[in-house]
């Protein structure tokens, strides 16, 4: 049976490179194949009839005939420059210990190229912001929450520079989701020799306690490492402030939940999260 892949989607863009090395982290922790994905999105260019019409050339076709030599050419060299992409990649990622790095380039939206191909990745690996937005700005690239409401793979979000993981953060809220989220990484090599933190954020009591502790045994009976931590406050503030008192590395969320978690995760809060995040985030549905 043909092991499931990485798939990781490179574009140009200055986060590339960690996109390249989360990629090839991953692909070596799992010892699954790492496939690189350039996708050129379909041209939006007017057509030939719109553009006549638009700019008034009347019987002047050669400069139709022109554009249409301009916009081949443009398509050209994107599909070279892409080609050369590809390339780097895999010899970046094979250098960092990939298992059987290739390359792909694809005509289509960035979604549908990820949907026709999630039957045989295991993991997705994306950057935080595409080619044509600013690294230093704290934002997320538009097509993140698409992706991340249209796929069921798990999907690691690349920041900035990539190093080495040594721990991460679970956000856990006692729901059915979240308990899927623990089984997946109790299943996984993936954050298994990684210093795991589960933290729940809700009211001291049995009921909470005793859910954060039951996520944690499910985790411990798979030989992973990891406390219960049980913190109040307002989640998203209490989450930030928990990454930055334990140095985390890796940031794991649920896509979806059903209690108060379940707007941080979803809604704006996510997005701010993601948005000014600096280690890598896992997302899990």
């Amino acid at each position: 049976m043909k092991k499931l892949q990485v798939t990781a989607c490179i574009d140009g863009s200055a986060i590339s490179s960690s996109v390249c090395d989360t990629a090839a982290w991953a692909s070596a922790i799992l010892d699954a194949p790492l496939a690189f994905l350039h996708v050129l999105e379909k041209t939006l260019s007017p057509s030939r009839e719109d553009l006549s019409g638009a700019i008034g050339l009347g019987s002047r076709e050669h400069l139709l005939d022109e554009l249409t030599l301009l916009d081949e050419k443009r398509n050209k060299m994107a599909i070279e420059h892409g080609k050369h992409l590809l390339d780097d990649a895999i010899q970046r990622a094979t250098s960092a210990g990939a298992v059987e790095a290739i390359g792909e380039q694809r005509h289509d939206r960035l979604l549908d190229a990820l949907l026709a191909c999630e039957d045989k990745t295991r993991l997705y690996v994306i950057g935080r912001l595409g080619e044509d937005h600013d690294p230093s700005k704290q934002v997320i690239g538009s097509h993140i929450e698409n992706v991340v409401r249209a796929i069921h793979t798990p999907i690691m979000m690349a920041t900035g520079t990539f190093t080495t993981p040594s721990n991460y953060m679970l956000a856990y809220d006692g729901s059915e989701t979240s308990d899927k989220a623990i089984d997946r990484i109790a299943s996984s090599p993936l954050l298994a020799k990684l210093s795991g933190h589960v933290v729940m954020v809700g009211k001291e009591n049995q009921e909470n306690r005793t859910r954060l502790e039951a996520a944690c045994k499910t985790l411990t009976d798979k030989e992973h490492q990891v406390e219960a931590h049980l913190v109040q406050g307002e989640v998203n503030a209490s989450l930030m402030d928990f990454q930055q008192r334990f140095n985390i590395e890796l940031k794991v969320m649920g896509a979806y939940g059903h209690s108060r978690i379940r707007d941080f995760i979803v809604g704006s809060n996510t997005t701010k999260m993601l948005a000014t995040s600096t280690v890598p985030v896992l997302i899990l549905r």
